[in-house]
């Protein structure tokens, strides 16, 4: 394989399929992300997301104990020398602490016991039901969005890996692009479909220039856009041909077109049903032309197959000696595991 140094390009779309494109001086930017709350604090970083999770619950106990402490003072509850006839709101709460107490036990419902509420304080009945129903929607809303960002297939999507390299080759007499992709799990991925997107500046008919146009570049497998299922490493190829947005190649040309290719697969899980979606792009100095990869799946003496990772990035030129030497060199591999 020959070591190429891919020079600093910009890139839209990193190859750990993560955003590049940073947005900026958006106006109401604050204002836009709280009218979707619900996305915001799904997409917040693992240790804001634990930090408004605990801070949800202590802040409501203090500011009900709050609550509950100003009602017992309006009630003079606290007053030296009460009545021995006066019933305060709340029993045996008689400082600050004592109402975060109460509001702790009351939101956890941890049962009354030493501290409970009497029947002459209508206003703190009131603000006892107001805080079971306010807090309850709190729980639920940020429980619920905790379970989400747990529940997001983006964390299934990390264990789907796609080549380093892209290759151009012959495959059944045409001119291709192809890209290897495997799924690194034993769980199948189901109606899995591998799409992509050319970004390359763009000169219309009238003459205006935009400096990120988008094409759509199909990728087939055999003779279909879409795999039933994803459970040995495939490789998918895209036809060079005229109607191909990459039409005009070549091997001189490669590594002085200024483009980027995202890919993006789109597969079911099969054990929850869920989609998820995986991405990657190559850059020019990234696509090797004239390689195919290596044979990455081998067969083992118990009758199974093994897929050998070692080889996954691996690649090798293209030419008839290199044809003829494919099979004896698969099969070199195949009699090693038959020995292990």
């Amino acid at each position: 394989m020959i070591n190429r140094k891919a020079e600093v390009q910009r890139r839209i779309v990193s190859k750990d399929g993560h955003n590049n494109v940073r947005i900026d001086n958006v106006e109401g930017m604050v204002r836009l992300y709280l009218h979707d709350i619900w996305t915001t604090v799904v997409d917040m970083k693992w240790r804001y997301k634990l930090t408004l999770f605990s801070s949800t619950f202590v802040m409501t106990w203090f500011t009900f104990g709050v609550i509950f402490y100003f009602i017992g003072l309006g009630n003079g509850d606290f007053d030296a020398g009460l009545n021995s006839n006066h019933t305060p709101c709340m029993m045996n709460v008689e400082t600050l602490t004592g109402a975060f107490l109460f509001s702790l036990e009351s939101q956890t419902t941890i049962g009354y016991g030493f501290r409970y509420i009497t029947e002459e304080c209508p206003l703190a009945m009131f603000t006892l039901v107001a805080q079971l129903v306010i807090t309850g929607l709190a729980e639920i809303f940020v429980t619920g969005a905790f379970l989400a960002k747990l529940a997001r297939p983006k964390k299934r999507a990390e264990t789907i890996k796609f080549s380093q390299l892209a290759v151009i080759c012959r495959h059944q007499g045409k001119l291709c692009l192809m890209v290897r992709v495997a799924n690194m799990r034993k769980s199948l991925l189901i109606q899995c479909q591998l799409t992509g997107k050319l970004f390359h500046s763009n000169v219309t008919q009238e003459g205006e220039k935009t400096q990120i146009h988008q094409s759509s570049v199909d990728f087939y497998m055999d003779s279909s856009s879409e795999c039933p299922f994803l459970i040995l490493p495939l490789t998918f190829y895209h036809i060079l041909d005229d109607q191909s947005p990459l039409a005009g190649l070549t091997s001189e040309n490669l590594c002085t077109r200024e483009f980027e290719l995202l890919v993006t697969l789109n597969a079911t899980m099969e054990s929850t049903a869920a989609t998820c979606q995986s991405r990657t792009s190559y850059i020019p100095q990234e696509i090797l032309w004239g390689y195919e990869f290596k044979p990455v799946l081998f067969s083992t003496t118990g009758g199974g197959y093994v897929a050998d990772f070692n080889f996954f990035d691996k690649v090798q030129a293209r030419n008839d000696a290199n044809f003829l030497s494919n099979n004896s060199e698969k099969e070199k591999h195949e009699e090693d595991y038959k020995n292990e």
